[in-house]
């Protein structure tokens, strides 16, 4: 059963994905969005790019494959909502963004993603300056003002498991931040 916390962190998400602003999501979104976010690390090396463009296809891939419930091409609000209830089928694309973003975030890749780099990811992606803040404080940094990789990987696998409430990722959600 999805938590009031898992509905609203899905409805964010949408929100944010639909990057251009027509209301439901299409292959366009996720091209603009991996761009943004490629962007916003630009010492990155290329292959970690690359990984995070090819991370974006596949999301869209897989939503498209697997919640494009008329076959119009696009993934409507209503048809989004079914990744709280069927986590399962998107596990594979899930892992694999959370590792392509959270290596985004390292490019000198000494394992740990520093605090401007995380803000620069999340502003492209769209999240609100204040909730990256409380996200980024409730991983708890270490060292420098530092994230472990695997820790901002790990959150974002339990932003979309729909029975998890009072994780690090409802900080992203408007009224979580005061």
């Amino acid at each position: 059963m999805a938590t009031t916390e898992a509905n609203n962190r899905v409805e964010l998400v949408f929100s944010l994905f639909d990057a251009n602003g027509n209301g439901v999501l299409d292959p366009g979104d996720f091209e603009l969005m991996g761009r943004r976010v490629v962007e916003a690390v630009p010492e990155a090396e290329d292959g970690a790019k690359h990984r995070m463009l090819k991370a974006f296809q596949g999301y869209w891939d897989t939503l498209r494959t697997e919640l494009d419930a008329d076959g119009d091409g696009q993934v409507s609000p209503e048809e989004f909502n079914a990744i709280v209830l069927d986590p399962q089928r998107f596990d594979v694309t899930v892992n694999e963004f959370a590792e392509a973003l959270a290596a985004m975030g390292d490019p000198d890749g000494d394992g740990y993603v520093e605090r401007p780099h995380f803000v620069a990811l999340m502003t492209a992606i769209g999240f609100q300056r204040p909730n990256i803040e409380a996200l980024f404080d409730a991983f708890e940094p270490v060292h420098g003002d530092r994230v472990p990789v695997v820790t901002w990987a790990d959150g974002i696998r339990d932003y979309y498991r729909p029975e998890k409430s009072g994780i690090p990722g409802d900080h992203l959600t408007t009224s979580t931040v005061q």
